[in-house]
């Protein structure tokens, strides 16, 4: 009743002081970097050329430097401990399609920062109204809560929604593939004509198959490649489809009879996921019409006799 009664409406110019505070910083930090990277050009520049020249071959990432430190530097706290689950987080960030070495870095640190945000809303929300009381730390708690996990519903439907799309444009992939193949050319080959034939209406299969085609070109095995395919994608029609491949190229069958055989089963198996929803609609009707039709045909069949029973019965005699 104590911390109740107290009013806290004084914290809010110390927390606006506080932001305004880290935003100068923040700008400032901003500004001295990009004049300590203007330093270095000029250092660059000013050395000679062989050494300029090799400088300028390296790849560069200044443009977001500073926001990449700063994730990495949030993202500590929440780092997986063991080699498998940052495995699992970079499969999950692969899947939807952040395939950079600092993804997970970024991630972590920007569900830390959005963790940190919404506590301090939480605080200038439920101080001011409740005061140190059972109801401020029930909506500090929500707050909080939605902004940890926030960053992670994110993910879910961003990962959701590109393996919709691949699951959706695979099969045109899969059967210019098979024309391809049966035509006569090479798999590279089959893959860049599907990537230039579709790229204007499949970009995410188009770039996975871009991406595989290039770590072909750049010599890693056939194998390899196609497991990565699999596994980046996330997709169990392009992990079925990478396995036989791989056992085609293993055991030296043919790689049309194998796409051949793909392409059939996968319609057979798209036959069967649209026979499954056209029979669940059945159940899946059932609610709505109990919900929201049955009370109104009960209201329109039922409403006038009810009304007439009702003035009867109240008639004087």
């Amino acid at each position: 009743m104590l911390f109740a009664a107290i009013d806290f409406t004084f914290l809010i110019p110390l927390l606006v002081f506080v932001g305004f505070v880290g935003a100068v910083w923040a700008v400032l930090s901003m500004i001295s970097n990009r004049n300590s990277r203007a330093q270095e050009r000029l250092v660059r520049m000013s050395r000679p050329q062989s050494l300029a020249d090799i400088d300028e071959k390296m790849p560069k990432k200044e443009r977001f430097h500073g926001v990449m430190e700063t994730a990495k530097a949030l993202s500590k706290p929440l780092m997986p401990g063991t080699e498998l689950e940052q495995s699992a987080l970079k499969t999950k960030l692969a899947n939807a399609g952040f395939r950079s070495d600092s993804a997970v870095a970024v991630y972590l640190g920007m569900r830390f920062g959005s963790l940190v945000t919404f506590f301090a809303i939480s605080l200038v929300y439920a101080l001011p109204r409740y005061g140190l009381t059972l109801g401020a730390l029930k909506w500090i708690v929500i707050l909080s809560g939605l902004g940890f996990y926030l960053p992670n519903i994110i993910l879910w439907f961003i990962r959701r929604k590109r393996q919709q799309e691949i699951f959706l444009t695979l099969p045109d992939a899969l059967d210019l593939l098979v024309v391809c193949v049966e035509s006569g050319l090479g798999l590279d080959a089959a893959m860049r004509k599907v990537c230039e034939e579709m790229k204007n209406h499949a970009k995410i299969i188009c770039e996975e198959l871009n991406l595989a085609n290039f770590q072909l070109q750049m010599g890693r095995p056939r194998r390899e490649v196609l497991h990565d395919l699999g596994v980046r994608t996330g997709v169990d029609d392009v992990r079925s489809l990478a396995a036989i491949l791989i056992q085609a190229d293993r055991f030296g069958s043919s790689i049309a009879q194998a796409l051949r055989v793909q392409s059939d089963s996968m319609r057979t198996r798209r036959k069967q996921i649209a026979e499954e929803k056209a029979a669940k609609t059945a159940v899946q009707l059932i609610f709505p019409l109990v919900l929201f039709i049955f009370p109104g045909i009960f209201v329109v069949l039922v409403g006038p006799a009810a009304i007439s029973i009702m003035q009867t019965m109240l008639k004087p005699q």
